[in-house]
């Protein structure tokens, strides 16, 4: 059993990203070739740097509705005028944080994800994901193994 814990922001928040929309979702071999060639482009010309260096350093994976089209990216905490970035506004409210740790920080991401809207997400049956985004960190922890943690915005399920 995968361990979640619920946790509450008390204010909206913005997050700066630069990333690539999907036309169809279920296309996840191409979906993850344009992701990946988007993290390249941009790691490639420094814009991801550039907006590293602008926040507190911690890169984020973000999944989210943008206008209408499922979109990836990636970005930092807060909002920044970066040309070619996108500022996405994320609610306040609960928050599904779902962790996990791996040695392939590169994959980390993937693999937390893969894990919840893999089953987990259905397990759940107090809480339901309510978005627009959801965004995943990963760094590095103590043993030199990768530690990270997706955040889903929640609703509480009424039960009658």
């Amino acid at each position: 059993m995968t361990t979640y814990s619920i946790k509450t922001i008390s204010e909206n928040y913005k997050m700066t990203a630069f990333g690539v929309s999907f036309d169809d979702y279920n296309d996840w071999a191409g979906n993850a070739a344009k992701t990946a060639a988007k993290k390249a482009e941009i790691t490639e010309n420094g814009q991801l740097a550039e907006l590293l260096a602008l926040a507190d350093g911690q890169e984020y994976q973000i999944n989210y509705n943008l206008d209408g089209k499922p979109w990836r990216g990636f970005g930092v905490m807060g909002e920044f005028n970066v040309e070619g970035a996108v500022v996405l506004d994320f609610l306040a409210g609960d928050y599904l944080v779902v962790p996990g740790t791996g040695a392939d920080k590169d994959r980390l991401a993937d693999e937390i994800t893969g894990k919840v809207f893999g089953g987990l997400i259905q397990e759940i049956t107090e809480y339901k994901y309510v978005g627009p985004g959801n965004s995943t960190f990963v760094k590095a922890n103590e043993t030199g193994e990768f530690y990270g943690e997706m955040w889903l915005r929640v609703i509480k399920v009424e039960k009658n």
